[in-house]
């Protein structure tokens, strides 16, 4: 039986796909191995977000070749769709394809060469059916594929082509059969959720999706991915707060809390609406995780600019923070932009961003000590405890046997630098 594995990249659309080239994989006869195990087929899926994922890209190609000299590399993903000539020139790669070829992949892994459709020219979001993921607790479903929105420092809409939704019947009908696997939540995910359903005719929009979801599916919970700001409206908050099914959970890109860099990044909001956005939900939501993208670094952002955007997310009632190190990506706007700030300087206003989020998180996860919760159990046992995630996406760890993919309520007891602890009740 030939083995293969898959190195992933990214964002969860890349890890949504993975795991149907991983599903189709082992339906037509292979066996799925680790990475370092040396498997004659891996699959390397990869991000191009910055110049720094492109070199990691790189790295874990060759690092393939030295664990199986005889293995076949076949190189995916965004990197792949953008520039698959530099990887096909990498010794030891066999094929190269797109994010639209990866659907057709055992087809393709006959062939040799390069397999890459302009996918600024596909219309419809053709996604996979998955009934199984690796991680039993949690499935993910792609509602959406492509943004619109070209940011000047963002490649995706290259990578990924134009915004289009996967039509709602074909949603509903994956959910359902995910929530029948045993599944106790599900994960909408895509390149811009936000806009999802303006594409289809009638149009939809993300709340019809949900609402959708509630009535016709058995889902005990839905947790939404990314969405952007101007997309989050008042009905979309308040259908959140009265939902016993939609996690309170809301992973908003900031990027920048100075409206010269907002308008720089051809971001299309200013820092007072951003704010005001953020008090309306945790109004509404007092318990709810609020989570940040921000950049560090983007060319143009003075000491004064970047105090704006740390004092903005000071003020702040969020929960946790992403930081990006601003990193030029050869292709976009930001790249070419005059004033670009000095690494160290990058990484001097990163450290100092990640140490605020290290701060939110925490003070956010003390204040629940002494609640009961309900958690979804995850995999990956360490000294008898499991992990669990609540509908706020706090983690804690807590003695337990059993299998993951369930739900269990725990007693929160305390919290230590490793995280939240608890008992099962």
């Amino acid at each position: 039986m030939k083995t293969f594995s898959i190195a992933t990249l990214g964002c969860k659309t890349n890890q949504f796909e993975s795991a149907a080239m991983e599903e189709r994989l082992q339906g037509a006869g292979y066996s799925q191995v680790p990475f370092e195990a040396g498997a004659d087929l891996v699959i390397v899926n990869t991000c191009t977000v910055t110049a720094a994922t492109d070199a990691e890209s790189r790295k874990l190609i060759r690092r393939a070749r030295r664990l199986n000299a005889s293995c076949r590399v076949v190189v995916t993903g965004c990197y792949a769709q953008i520039d698959p000539a530099s990887l096909s020139a990498i010794p030891g790669v066999s094929l190269v394809i797109g994010n639209e070829e990866k659907r057709d992949l055992l087809v393709l892994l006959a062939e040799e060469g390069t397999r890459v459709s302009d996918i600024r020219l596909t219309e419809v979001a053709a996604v996979p059916s998955i009934s199984v993921f690796t991680e039993r607790s949690r499935a993910f479903v792609q509602i959406q594929n492509g943004c619109d929105a070209f940011c000047a420092y963002c490649i995706i809409p290259y990578a990924r082509g134009r915004s289009r939704s996967v039509p709602t019947t074909e949603i509903v009908e994956q959910v359902r059969h995910l929530v029948e696997g045993g599944y106790p939540e599900i994960v909408l995910t895509g390149i811009h959720i936000g806009g999802y359903g303006s594409d289809l005719q009638p149009p939809q929009s993300l709340l019809s999706l949900l609402r959708q979801l509630e009535a016709q599916t058995d889902v005990k919970r839905l947790r939404l991915g990314s969405i952007e700001p101007t997309e989050i409206s008042s009905e979309l908050i308040e259908a959140v707060a009265f939902s016993e099914v939609i996690c309170p959970h809301f992973h908003i890109p900031l990027q920048s809390g100075d409206d010269d860099i907002l308008r720089a990044m051809n971001r299309t909001y200013t820092a007072g609406f951003f704010a005001d956005l953020v008090h309306d939900i945790r109004w509404r939501l007092p318990d709810a995780a609020i989570g940040l993208d921000v950049i560090a670094g983007f060319p143009g952002e003075t000491d004064a600019q970047f105090e704006n955007t740390f004092r903005l997310i000071e003020a702040l009632p969020v929960t946790h923070l992403h930081v990006f190190p601003f990193s030029r990506r050869p292709g976009t706007p930001a790249a070419q932009m005059s004033g670009q700030v000095p690494p160290e300087q990058i990484r001097r206003r990163a450290s100092r961003l990640r140490a605020l989020g290290e701060a939110k998180e925490r003070a956010f996860a003390k204040g629940f000590i002494g609640q009961d919760v309900e958690v979804v159990v995850e995999g990956g046992r360490d000294a008898g405890e499991r992990r669990g995630l609540t509908r706020n996406y706090l983690t804690i760890r807590f003695p337990d046997d059993g299998d993951p993919g369930r739900t269990s309520r725990v007693l929160i007891r305390k919290w230590t630098p490793k995280g939240l602890f608890g008992e099962r009740l």
